[in-house]
């Protein structure tokens, strides 16, 4: 079986666009396969304010440049192509297992990125759609929501910080968690503590408590929030609801391929992007290490694809440690 493809990347997410399109305007052979359709978690945003070179733009309209952009080179991308298994051959080459076809390439690079992990609780989907109140990153969507009163849920790192970057922006911050201690590195909690406290803070503590239901019409207007020692229940007014309760990486169908941590990130080496089998590569939210946002997935992508062209030249450079004598654009 002949190689087919210079490249195959599985996701067509910002992270496999990003390497798509470098992949392709190196007159590479560039697949790009997708389960759904490309874009993923950044399709559900109505508006992206952080994406340098635009003020204002909305995921759909983002995601349909860069997919133009880079099939403009040609890249080929697939929708409705799952991936369920990949292999190395002994001749180095890699095969896509996709439903009954098999696929081979040079090299992979897997950027299926991930799924924000979901309360499941009663006007949380009806409430995701653009601008009904719903959101998953504080970084993303707290000037939206400048001078309003929010609420978010979570214990760890990501919602502890992203809860006190919305209390710069917000009127009003209600941080529900279900426990009365925080999973979060001791400094991050000291420091909410210290701004909890603060004279007239803007933000306040609901512990021992768990969001129930998200409730309004048209968009998020209250939320129902239970405690779970004494099973009082409460309703707090608000214009909207941050879920930061963890992420799901879309990574099952290569756990036994590459090597995962306890959560289901791939391993790899930060610099290069490099996984356990030789060829393949990780980019984007399905990483370890990665920082969870649109710009660094698409450099995540690109990177990925530069380290390729590494690899194509010396297969062996695979093994090699750090060094500062092989940037791609070195001289």
């Amino acid at each position: 079986m002949d190689a087919t493809h210079d490249c195959i990347i599985v996701g067509a997410g910002p992270a496999g666009l990003g390497a798509a399109l470098y992949a392709a305007r190196d007159r590479f052979r560039t697949l790009v396969l997708e389960k759904f359709y490309p874009g993923g978690q950044i399709m559900t945003t109505d508006r992206i304010e952080n994406y340098p070179g635009f003020e204002n733009i909305t995921g759909p309209d983002l995601i349909e440049k860069m997919s133009n952009q880079a099939t403009g080179f040609g890249a080929d991308i697939r929708t409705g192509a799952e991936v369920t298994a990949l292999a190395r051959r002994d001749d180095g080459l890699i095969e896509v297992h996709v439903d009954e076809e098999v696929l081979v390439g040079r090299a992979v690079v897997l950027a299926p990125g991930s799924t924000y992990r979901h309360l499941g609780v009663p006007g949380e989907e009806e409430f995701r759609s653009a601008g009904a109140g719903v959101s998953y990153c504080g970084t993303c969507d707290a000037p939206f929501f400048k001078d309003k009163k929010v609420v978010t849920v979570g214990g760890g790192n990501t919602a502890v910080e992203d809860t006190l970057h919305l209390a710069k922006f917000a009127r009003e911050v209600i941080m529900v968690h279900r426990r009365n201690e925080f999973r979060a590195a001791r400094v991050l909690a000291e420091e909410l503590m210290a701004y909890v406290n603060k004279p007239d803070s803007n933000l306040s503590l609901e512990l021992d408590s768990v969001v129930t239901a998200i409730e309004g019409e048209g968009k998020v207007e209250r939320v129902r929030v239970r405690n779970v020692k004494t099973e009082s229940e409460k309703t707090i007014d608000c214009d909207g609801v941050f879920v930061f309760v963890g992420m799901i990486p879309n990574t099952d169908f290569c756990k036994d391929f590459v090597e995962l941590s306890e959560h289901g990130y791939v391993k790899c080496d930060p610099a290069y992007l490099r996984t356990r089998v030789p060829g393949v590569f990780v980019a984007g939210d399905c990483r370890v290490g990665a920082a969870m946002q649109l710009v660094t997935a698409v450099a995540d992508g690109v990177n990925a694809v530069m380290w390729m062209k590494q690899y194509f030249r010396d297969p062996d450079w695979w093994n090699q440690g750090l060094t500062d004598e092989l940037g791609p654009g070195g001289w």
